[in-house]
C-alpha cells in the first residue's frame, strides 16, 4: 500500500501541501480533487518524488519515497507518473513509443503487450502512425498506455482525460480503469472532472486552503457534502434555509411555502435544467419539461 504520513510541502516558504496524511491499497483507485491551485498536480509530483519533503514520510510498502536530495534519477519502478506534459518520442510509432522500455529479448511478448495496451487506450488502428501527426487527445493516451506497458504497481494521472474529444472519453474511462482493476493496479487521479471520479473512485480526497478538507467515499461526499465547494464538484446545487440541496433535488409540486418565479430554462438533453428566483436567491432545479420566462412555480426539496 501506499502510506502518507503527515507530508509538507513548500516551493520557498509557505506550504503548498499541509500536513497531509492518507493510504492507497493495493488495487485501489483514488480520487485527489479541489479548485484549481489547490495542489492537486503538486501532489503527484511530490508522491513520485520530483521534489524533496518539507516535514512527513511517504511509503509504498517498504519502500520509503525519496527526493532528488536521495535519488540521482527520480523514480522508481514500481510507480508510474503521467503529467499533463507527455514527453513522448514524436518521431518514431505510436506502437514503438508504447514497447519503448519493454525487453527486445522477449520480441513475441512485447509484441502481445503493445498490443494490448493500444487496444485499452483505443489506439490499435494508429499502431504504426508516427507520434508527431498525432492530436493532443491521442498523445496522451500513448502516454497512459507507455506509463502502463511495465505494468507498475501504482500509476499516477494528472487530468489523464482532459485532452481526449467526448467522442471517446467515457469508454476511453471505462477501458482504462477497468484494466487497472483487473491488474491490481493501484491508482491516483488528479481530477476536476466528476466523470472520472463517480463509478471509478474507491475514495476521494478534497483538497482545500492546502489541506484536506474531506476524504471519504464517492457516495458519502455526493449525498452528504459539507460545503458548498463540495457540492458545486458534483453539479448544480443550492443553500435553502442552510441546506444544500442539488438541482435534481428540488420539484415543481402544485402547492408549497417555496413559491418562485422561471427566469431561464436551459435544455440538457433529457431534462431542462430551470434557473429561478427564490425570494431574491437564484436557485436550479431540474424539470422533463421547458417552463416559461416569468412562469410562477411552487417547489419541494425530494430527498
Amino acid at each position: 500500500m501506499l502510506n502518507v504520513k503527515n507530508l509538507t510541502f513548500s516551493y520557498h516558504k509557505t506550504p503548498v501541501l499541509k500536513d497531509l496524511s492518507f493510504k492507497v491499497e493495493q488495487g485501489e483507485n483514488l480520487a485527489i480533487i479541489g479548485e484549481s491551485g489547490s495542489g492537486k498536480s503538486t501532489l503527484l509530483t511530490v508522491l513520485y518524488g520530483e521534489y524533496d519533503l518539507s516535514f512527513g514520510n511517504i511509503y509504498w510498502k517498504d519502500n520509503e519515497i525519496l527526493g532528488p536530495k536521495f535519488n540521482l534519477v527520480v523514480g522508481y519502478d514500481f510507480m508510474k507518473y503521467v503529467a499533463q506534459e507527455f514527453d513522448l518520442m514524436p518521431f518514431i510509432s505510436v506502437e514503438e513509443n508504447i514497447g519503448k522500455f519493454l525487453s527486445n529479448f522477449f520480441p513475441e511478448e512485447k509484441q502481445k503487450r503493445t498490443a494490448e495496451l493500444l487496444e485499452v487506450v483505443q489506439l490499435t488502428s494508429f499502431a504504426k502512425t508516427k507520434v508527431k501527426t498525432l492530436s493532443g487527445g491521442q498523445k496522451q493516451r500513448v502516454a497512459l498506455a507507455r506509463a502502463l506497458a511495465k505494468q507498475p504497481e501504482i500509476i499516477l494521472l494528472d487530468e489523464p482525460f482532459s485532452h481526449i474529444d467526448n467522442f471517446k472519453k467515457q469508454s476511453l474511462r471505462r477501458s482504462v480503469f477497468k484494466y487497472l482493476k483487473e491488474k491490481n493496479i493501484a491508482c491516483i487521479v488528479a481530477t476536476h472532472d466528476k466523470n472520472d471520479v463517480l463509478g471509478f473512485s474507491d475514495k476521494i480526497i478534497f483538497l482545500n486552503n492546502n489541506q484536506i478538507e474531506a476524504y471519504d467515499t464517492p457516495e458519502a461526499l455526493y449525498k452528504t457534502p459539507k460545503t458548498p465547494l463540495i457540492a458545486s464538484f458534483f453539479g448544480e446545487f443550492n443553500v435553502i434555509n442552510d441546506t444544500i440541496v442539488y438541482a435534481h433535488q428540488l420539484q415543481v409540486v402544485e402547492q408549497s411555502h417555496l413559491k418562485a418565479t422561471v427566469i431561464t430554462s436551459y435544455f440538457k438533453g433529457s431534462y431542462y435544467l430551470v434557473e429561478a428566483d427564490l425570494d431574491g436567491q437564484k436557485v436550479f432545479f431540474v424539470n422533463e419539461v421547458q417552463l416559461q420566462k416569468n412562469q410562477d412555480i411552487f417547489l419541494a426539496i425530494q430527498n
